[in-house]
């Protein structure tokens, strides 16, 4: 088998990267315990906020980077060209607007939200919106159906190597 047109260096560096700050902010959000009027955003939920702007950067990297940089070419029918296109996008719109959603319920809250929690970012809701707030709730939602998002791209992925036997899924490993 030929091998696979990869994706440059950058961009599989971004992809792993965001797998890497998913797989973190899923713990962390499991653990963490539930917000309510007065909690702090200390601890757990501090470290939520933390990767979830982290988590946010780094896709707008990412964004930049693939509307700049043209993915290898494939091999897949048009069918399934789409099926993977519709899919990305999918998977792209999420991963911006959960941590955004979870930024504007921060910002109901009179939370301080920072990049690396280094870098204070501006409110996206006033404090004690009720729009922000119900934003909380449907940014968990919304986490809920990325994480169905994630488990379909990566049983797409292993189908492609398994089942269809073609070169997909090497194209974005790291090795």
């Amino acid at each position: 088998m030929p091998t696979p047109a990869r994706y440059d260096a950058v961009a599989r560096a971004l992809h792993w990267l965001i797998v890497a700050l998913l797989v973190a902010q899923y713990a962390i959000g499991w653990t963490m315990p539930d917000v309510h009027r007065d909690t702090h955003p200390v601890g757990l939920i501090a470290a939520h906020l933390i990767v979830g702007t982290a988590l946010l950067a780094a896709m707008a990297c990412r964004v930049l980077w693939r509307a700049t940089h043209r993915p290898p070419a494939d091999a897949l029918s048009p069918t399934m060209r789409a099926l993977s296109g519709a899919t990305h996008i999918a998977l792209y719109a999420l991963l911006i607007v959960v941590p955004l959603l979870g930024w504007i319920n921060a910002s109901s809250r009179a939370w301080a939200v920072t990049l690396f929690g280094i870098v204070p970012l501006p409110a996206l809701s006033a404090a004690g919106s009720g729009f922000g707030h119900a934003m909380g709730d449907v940014h968990g939602i919304l986490a809920w159906v990325l994480f169905g998002g994630v488990c379909l791209h990566v049983a797409a992925a292993i189908a492609h190597r398994f089942v269809l036997r073609d070169q997909v899924m090497q194209r974005m490993m790291p090795w």
